[in-house]
């Protein structure tokens, strides 16, 4: 229930100090160990501190910093999208209806693509409040890497080798926006983006497999790794750390059998090898072929992100 002498308040920023930076990171902390799952996702935290992805707005309760929200201006065929912190300590005094509907005004054409990371009865009761419908449904999947791993069979004519920095970011990119056409996120990534994840704390070269046409040295796909919950900048440190497969993509244009089922063995592998217990990964869930590939490898459904929809008025 609203508490209607409670006094909301919001301040946009193109770009944080350092001190504001300070703030959301610790109200990420606090309501991603409260939930049990963190509000924002990497690419929104990463461009915290940034003003290439968006727009920051500040919420106040009673002039008191508690709720944050990350608006991404920059896609023009899908629309803005935004995701939302709002501190455990000051929930339901409309902190969370006041940043979207802040951020409604902030979308160039009216249009808001609102994301939910895992899907709770609070983020759907808001977004049925505010004239919102369910877009899109992510799947968070997991398996133990205690059980069993198949051997990774290499399709003939490929080779897998560690990446690159130096030489590998153009081959790279170029196979993330043919494989990510439909996911503007993932497949728009710049140079720039991938720089920013190699300065991050966990990223290992060691970890990040391409796959290469054996005569012409050409890059046909990668399964970039990660291992987070441990030592990543942001994170609150609640649970051990568990290896992720990060990004996983092959050529379209070559369509190689087996190259995909191979690169995932050889991560899994890897991140068993680090002395991990668990795996995880997102997969849209209309995304049935990646799924079947996931399933027959050991990974079940674990969580749903949600991303509700709200067309131009």
């Amino acid at each position: 229930m609203t508490n209607f002498d409670s006094v909301v308040t919001t301040e946009v920023f193109e770009k944080l100090d350092s001190a504001d930076v300070a703030r959301v990171s610790q109200l990420l902390g606090e309501a991603t160990a409260f939930d049990g799952v963190r509000p924002l996702s990497e690419h929104a935290w990463l461009h915290l501190d940034s003003n290439e992805s968006g727009l920051h707005v500040l919420g106040f309760l009673n002039n008191e910093f508690s709720a944050y929200a990350h608006v991404d201006t920059t896609d023009l065929v899908a629309g803005t999208s935004a995701e939302l912190i709002v501190s455990p300590l000051a929930r339901s005094h409309g902190l969370g209806r006041a940043l979207v509907q802040r951020t409604l005004e902030l979308s160039p054409d009216g249009r808001l693509r609102l994301w939910a990371h895992s899907s709770t009865a609070e983020a759907q009761s808001l977004a049925d409040s505010l004239g919102f419908l369910l877009n899109r449904s992510l799947w968070e999947m997991r398996r133990s890497l205690f059980a069993p791993l198949p051997t990774a069979q290499i399709p003939r004519g490929v080779q897998i080798r560690a990446f690159d920095p130096l030489t590998d970011i153009p081959g790279v990119l170029a196979i993330n926006a043919r494989a990510f056409t439909d996911l503007h996120d993932q497949g728009s990534w710049t140079e720039r983006d991938i720089a920013v994840r190699l300065g991050e704390s966990w990223f290992r070269a060691d970890g990040f497999f391409i796959a290469v046409d054996s005569h012409t040295e050409d890059i046909i796909g990668f399964h970039w790794t990660k291992v987070h919950g441990s030592g990543q900048r942001g994170s609150d440190h609640s649970h051990e750390a568990i290896g992720e497969v990060y990004v996983i993509a092959v050529d379209p244009i070559r369509r190689i059998p087996g190259l995909g089922r191979a690169l995932t063995t050889l991560g899994l592998t890897y991140l068993r090898e680090l002395g991990l217990r668990q795996a995880m990964l997102y997969v849209d869930f209309s995304n049935e072929r990646a799924i079947s590939l996931y399933e027959s490898l050991g990974f079940v459904h674990w969580d749903t992100d949600v991303m509700f929809g709200r067309p131009r008025d």
